[in-house]
């Protein structure tokens, strides 16, 4: 019984984290998006594609083999085809959604990051040696200390501050 509460536990857990929820609010959005894009798209493009030919794309099509045409309705009846007009809204409708989300989301948002980065003090302070760094000092202050070198007597002591250096990032 206590681990079915656990698991329900864990389940609740889940669904209260704040990118969940995040998450169901953006596909709320972008489903309600979807019928805007596709409403320009039905109701902007392919009136204007329909200025050269056919206001509906899936009308796109080419024949591979030998197609029979049905003469009344204008159809393809028999053989094989390709809808590259579907493709063609479903590329367009694409190109559009990127475009707005681009330009009317991530844009500015990456213009206020930038305003606000801009406000933030700099930070002078020299940066942190590296892990690689430290691990070179170690290294060099080991040998050091094996060979004997003049440096050797203050090889333990650069070994203590660079493994106390270490400890402290």
């Amino acid at each position: 019984m206590s681990e079915s509460k656990s698991v329900l536990q864990g389940f609740k857990d889940f669904l209260m984290r704040g990118n969940v929820i995040e998450l169901a609010v953006a596909v709320v959005v972008g489903a309600a998006f979807t019928n805007i894009v596709n409403a320009v798209v039905k109701g902007v493009i392919n009136p204007i594609v329909g200025a050269f030919g056919s206001q509906n794309l899936d009308n796109y099509k080419t024949c591979l083999t030998t197609c029979v045409v049905d003469k009344k309705t204008g159809e393809f009846t028999d053989g094989i085809y390709i809808l590259w007009g579907s493709v063609l809204s479903a590329v367009l409708t694409f190109l559009i959604t990127a475009g707005v989300v681009y330009f009317l989301m991530i844009l500015p948002m990456n213009k206020w990051k930038e305003r606000v980065d801009a406000r933030k003090p700099v930070d002078d302070s020299p940066a942190e040696p590296t892990e690689v760094e430290l691990l070179a000092e170690i290294r060099d202050a080991l040998i050091a200390q094996r060979n004997g070198s003049p440096s050797a007597s203050s090889a333990p002591d650069a070994v203590a501050t660079v493994i106390t250096q270490k400890s402290q990032s």
